[in-house]
């Protein structure tokens, strides 16, 4: 892709999020309150050392649901958005549950902080939507500390699309999972997106866990289970949330 073609789909997907920025923030505070965080939590519990306050970069935060799950048990945590009106949410958000992240909008693909800045990289639903997931990829290990730990969890959002599955688009304000308030417009905005982005022609997260490699990653791995068994009967079935994981 070049760099105007980015330039573009860069703008477009900014302007998507700012539209759906309120609405998206209903359901994720629906899910912070539900059995599900506390799935999440153990989860990225798992991959982490023990008995140390960690320094945690959340890219793609959105309205902060990790940078406060993460904030909640002592670590901490700096979210990056390239929304702000996403990030607006998230600090309203950090408010509301008195936690203490801090929040800078960003590039996840451009990274303004110096090498080994931090003990873990954790992203949530975000590789799907970058132009330059490969440079992504690279500014996640170069700010990652030896030894440090990156966690991204996404899904194939393409297939989703290419099977015209909408159900998770259409919930009510009330669901833990999902999205609300998508008009027609936004719906037809988001598979435009969606398709043209390169990771929906790539093979996930083979893809993910063998460019890990090649870039230096001491070890990498994935996990297919992971939607299954955080989201349970929320998991999309044409999309499937999976793990992808890697050690500096």
């Amino acid at each position: 892709m070049n760099i105007s073609n980015m330039n573009n789909i860069e703008s477009r997907v900014q302007s998507y999020w700012t539209k759906r920025a309120h609405n998206f923030n209903i359901v994720r505070k629906n899910e912070l309150n539900s059995s599900i965080s506390e799935r999440w939590r153990e989860e990225i519990v798992h991959f982490l050392p023990e008995g140390k306050v960690l320094q945690i970069l959340d890219v793609g935060t959105g309205t902060g649901y990790f940078a406060i799950l993460l904030s909640q048990i002592g670590h901490q945590v700096t979210g990056i958005d390239l929304t702000d009106a996403m990030l607006k949410e998230a600090r309203d958000n950090a408010a509301l549950y008195q936690v203490h992240p801090t929040f800078q909008q960003m590039d996840a693909q451009k990274l303004a902080f110096l090498d080994q800045s931090f003990d873990v990289v954790i992203s949530r639903n975000l590789t799907w939507t970058l132009p330059d997931p490969e440079s992504a990829y690279r500014e996640w290990m170069r700010v990652l500390k030896k030894g440090g730990i990156l966690l991204n969890f996404d899904a194939d959002y393409a297939s989703n699309v290419r099977n015209q599955n909408t159900s998770a688009s259409h919930i009510s304000d009330t669901e833990v999972y999902g999205h609300c308030g998508v008009t027609p417009e936004l719906e037809q905005e988001n598979a435009s997106i969606t398709l043209s982005m390169p990771m929906s022609r790539k093979q996930r997260p083979y893809w993910d866990q063998e460019f890990l490699e090649n870039i230096g990653f001491s070890r990498s791995g994935y996990d297919l289970s992971v939607g299954q068994n955080i989201l349970k009967e929320h998991d999309l079935k044409d999309a499937p949330m999976f793990l992808v994981w890697g050690v500096r």
